[in-house]
């Protein structure tokens, strides 16, 4: 427990609140003008600090501008360091603006660091005996700990104390200096003793002392016998100069000459008139809804019930606070060791309006993740963990798994109890491994945040919390560790796991709470929640478990037929290039292409060398050999690497078959994406890409069946643009490209030849995805000027598709955002931004996504119906397997092809009503090549 005293001086490190806003709140927050993720993300800090900790004295501390004196020291200090982003320095004005409207001290001291200020300020109350609260998430601040100075991780919100210190790093505090100097930073680039870590650096700190001490017992270090103790004198003794340097590198100044004194740091009223202008400014709408309806800008503490008020003033005795808490109090939390205990909370939650609910498991991989834990919450603190098979030693004695699944299964699987969890179809998948049909799937906050706003931010529980609770989650790594030495669950002590895996269930919770009540305020958009997303929940989990079958001998053979074509194609490149070099090496190609061939260059990296990206090398491609074949070189292997390598090895050993992921809350239109493997990347216009599909196969006995859509997103066009043209050619059953190419050729629709009907074709897909003349005149091969009376000509024919691009720029101009037939939003941040070239790309958005998110819902609804029929009457005969962009896969018994077939498109085209018809496409065969 470290002690938080009363009315601290709180000093904030915001240049460490600056970077971590700006990576942690979503990249897609702007104001029209200038992105505001990283304002907003401090200003919540700031307001959450504020919350948590009552003072009267408070400060911000910023870096200044310019060099400090470590660079005049050290010239490569901070060199690796890659230079402010664009995107955030415009933010620093805007930020500076707020935090002074707040009320709050703001420093920048050229020529040093925000260490050496805060350093500077915490040292000299501390000398003076006025508690100091630093927030960081810098581990070097840790050297500024004393009796009178603590920490509090702006990360984690874990308090550290001088025992927190040594408890932590094992040394004292003033020891982090010499830890620091030894190890280095390769962050800061500061050299330190090659070879020493902090287990070593640990070592030889508790052993014998600081730096100078080190140096002047250099015969002692050998018998220390740590790892690597009987070389490290020569290391020390080469590294003296380096290991100095890295001393007076890392040590935070404390006589930085400032017009302050701690004393003067008070706190302000905040200025609302500014305020208002500003969250006005920035569009931060429920800020400046505070204030416009009356709100004063304060922000006051909240009396936590682990800060026990002792009555008395600023200056009584500290009192306790539990180093887990801030702003959800996770004292109330259970672990459930008891047969008695666990009964007693299977009650409340039969009794429970809703349930939140999570699993712990030991892998990430729905097909072989075992279960080690589950937690459940009723009410906001009210939570607990039931672990069932953490086997670490020293374990407690832990209720039975299978008893805890046989006594929770009527529960899990009784539709009336409600449930709620953060990617639910993860924890079903878990369970139907025991046996369990996870019903009652209500609600789910992963798909609650996507769908109230899919380009809002990352949708996973840690960032909601984050953005919705201003509540920072216990990590899994905190309790886990890191890379190759992480533990997985059931290896995580129970002291550690069980606040972990309540915290899950507890956030869960509340996270629904607030996620719904702002998705009831819109109908459209909780139908969309309700009606589809969730339902899918229980539909995909089947689906990814169900799997498909694949040859991996057929993709044997193609791995090493392309192995050959591969290595043909690097010879034939090295003799066009008059020498050898790494086809994959975007610098070698930059060499070989433009400046020893001389090519033309096309476009340039940020860095502003001349680009070697898919694009040019397409246009490049066109006239020269060598960058047409460095394409065909990177499709095959791209290929190689991804599929006919990688499938066999991912097939799974129980089942025979491969398992993907579909993720619902990833894309911003609403489309399904897949991981492992990537299901909808599969090319089907070359003839290795549909040889990789012939790999998927079907069973003895069973048939591949696909069913797509037929050209649903210009379908969706027509009903949306209204136009009559459009209409009337899908009603009557035309072959739409044909059909346009008479309109703007002026012909009969059975005179157009196949070079106009592909010409018409490439046109009505390119406006669907927002396509410039240049554009079209680079996919067609022909002059600008032409492809430009082809477009003119088009919107003469089919005027309501131009009102409708019109209309759609327009609404999402005033809108900030467009919608979907089903009432879907798609936000788009950057429609009135003043960079030209981040608005167009915005209207261009705004024109397809309600196409492409109309395509999407309508897939999703195709699916529910269809897996509705196959659970009621289809078992056994046919197996939903995946979902590809607008077609659906099945597996289907042999003997029941034609009738399953038939049913399956029926549904499909009553997924949606149009104005126009719903065509579905169905096609069977041995192997999905085939079925296409």
């Amino acid at each position: 427990m470290a002690h938080i005293p009363d009315n601290p001086l709180i000093l904030i490190d915001g240049s460490s609140y600056l970077y971590r806003a700006f990576h942690a709140y979503p990249e897609t927050m702007s104001n029209g003008e200038i992105p505001t993720n990283a304002v907003y993300g401090v200003v919540n800090m700031l307001r959450s600090m504020m919350r948590q900790f009552a003072s009267e004295r408070i400060a911000v501390v910023f870096d200044a501008k310019g060099k400090t004196f470590r660079d005049d020291m050290y010239p490569e200090y901070k060199a690796n360091r890659p230079p402010m982003p664009d995107d955030l320095r415009c933010q620093i004005e805007p930020l500076h603006n707020v935090i002074r409207a707040m009320g709050l001290p703001l420093i920048c001291v050229p020529g040093v660091e925000a260490d050496d200020v805060i350093g500077t300020l915490a040292h000299q109350a501390s000398l003076a005996g006025m508690p100091v609260l630093i927030s960081t998430g810098d581990k070097d601040m840790a050297q500024l700990v004393d009796d009178n100075v603590t920490l509090i991780n702006t990360m984690t919100n874990v308090v550290m104390d001088r025992e927190g210190v040594v408890e932590k790093f094992g040394i004292p505090p003033e020891l982090i200096i010499d830890y620091l100097a030894l190890m280095g930073d390769k962050v800061d680039n500061i050299p330190g003793v090659p070879g020493v870590g902090d287990k070593t650096a640990t070592a030889l700190l508790q052993g014998i002392g600081g730096i100078k001490d080190l140096y002047e017992r250099l015969d002692d270090i050998a018998p220390l016998g740590f790892r690597g103790s009987k070389t490290m004198v020569k290391k020390l003794t080469e590294h003296k100069d380096n290991a100095m340097l890295s001393y007076e590198l890392a040590t935070i100044k404390l006589d930085v000459e400032l017009d302050c004194t701690p004393d003067s740091l008070l706190k302000q009223q905040p200025n609302v008139d500014e305020l208002t202008k500003l969250y006005g400014q920035l569009t931060f709408k429920s800020w400046l809804n505070e204030l416009l309806e009356g709100g004063t800008g304060e922000v006051e503490a909240v009396e936590s019930s682990a800060r026990k008020s002792t009555g008395s003033s600023a200056s009584s005795e500290p009192s306790e606070m539990d180093t887990s808490q801030v702003i959800i109090d996770r004292s109330a939390y259970e672990t459930i060791l008891t047969e008695e205990s666990f009964n007693q909370w299977l009650d409340k939650l039969k009794s429970a309006p809703v349930i939140a609910f999570d699993t712990e498991t030991d892998s990430l991989d729905y097909m072989v993740a075992n279960l080690v834990g589950l937690s459940f919450a009723i009410e906001d603190g009210v939570a607990a963990y039931v672990p069932v098979a953490h086997d670490y030693i020293g374990a407690p004695e832990q209720l039975d798994r299978q008893w805890v699944l046989e006594q929770l299964k009527p529960l899990l699987e009784d539709e009336a109890i409600a449930k709620v969890g953060q990617n639910l179809k993860y924890d079903a998948s878990v369970l139907a491994r025991y046996d369990i049909k996870l019903k009652g799937i209500k609600f789910d906050t992963m798909l609650a945040s996507y769908v109230y706003n899919s380009v809002g931010g990352k949708h996973d529980m840690d960032s909601l919390a984050l953005r919705f609770l201003q509540h920072s989650c216990i990590s899994f790594e905190q309790i886990a560790g890191k890379g190759k030495a992480q533990l997985t669950f059931n290896q995580i002590d129970l002291e550690q796991a069980s606040p972990y895996a309540a915290e899950d269930a507890d956030v869960t919770f509340r996270l629904h709470q607030r996620l719904n009540a702002e998705l009831e305020k819109n109908e459209a958009l909780n139908r969309v929640y309700q009606e589809i997303e969730v339902p899918l929940v229980p539909v995909l989990s089947r689906i990814e478990r169900t799997g498909v079958l694949i040859d991996d001998m057929l993709l044997g053979a193609q791995s090493q037929e392309i192995a050959a074509r591969l290595d043909e194609l690097e010879h034939k490149a090295f003799e066009i290039a008059g020498q050898e070099f790494n086809l994959s090496s975007p610098k070698q190609l930059q060499t070989i292409f433009f400046e020893k061939m001389g090519l033309p260059v096309i476009k340039k990296t940020p860095s502003g060398a001349p680009s070697t990206n898919e694009e040019v090398l397409q246009e490049l491609a066109l006239d020269y050999p060598l960058p047409k074949l460095i394409l065909e070189h990177r499709g095959l292997a791209k290929l190689k690497s991804t599929y006919t390598d990688k499938l066999p090895k991912m097939i799974n050993a129980e089942t025979g078959r491969v398992h993907t992921s579909y993720h619902q809350a990833v894309t911003a239109t609403g489309r399904l994406s897949s991981t492992d493997p990537n299901l909808q990347n599969i090319p089907i216009r070359n003839e290795e890409g549909r040889r990789i599909r012939q790999a998927f196969i079907a069973p003895h006995g069973w048939k591949i069946l696909a069913v797509d859509y037929s050209q649903i997103e210009l379908r969706i066009m027509a009903h949306l643009s209204g136009d009559k043209a459009l209409l009337d050619a899908f009603k009557n059953g035309k072959d739409i490209h044909a059909a346009t190419a008479a309109e703007i050729i002026g012909v009969d629709i059975e005179q157009v030849t196949s070079e106009q009907r592909r010409r018409a074709k490439a046109i009505n897909f390119g406006l669907i995805y927002g396509m410039s003349a240049f554009g079209l005149s680079k996919q067609l091969g022909i002059p600008r000027g032409e492809a430009q009376q082809y477009m003119d000509t088009y919107f003469e024919r089919y005027p309501g598709v131009m009102q409708y691009m019109e209309d759609t720029r327009a609404l999402a101009a005033e809108k900030g955002y467009v919608e979907t037939i089903f009432g879907r939003r798609l936000h788009l941040p950057e429609i009135k931004s003043r960079n030209g070239m981040r608005r167009k790309a915005a209207e261009r958005a705004a024109i397809n996504a309600p196409m492409q998110g109309t395509a999407a819902d309508i897939i999703k609804k195709a699916m529910l119906l269809v897996d509705e029929w196959v659970q009621a009457e289809g078992e056994g005969k046919v197996k939903l397997l995946m979902q590809v962009h607008d077609e659906l896969v099945f597996e289907v018994e042999s003997s029941s092809l034609s009738e399953i077939e038939s049913k399956i498109q029926k549904l499909m085209e009553s997924a949606a009503e149009l104005d126009v018809p719903l065509v579905a496409e169905a096609g069977h065969g041995d192997n999905w090549d085939q079925a296409h």
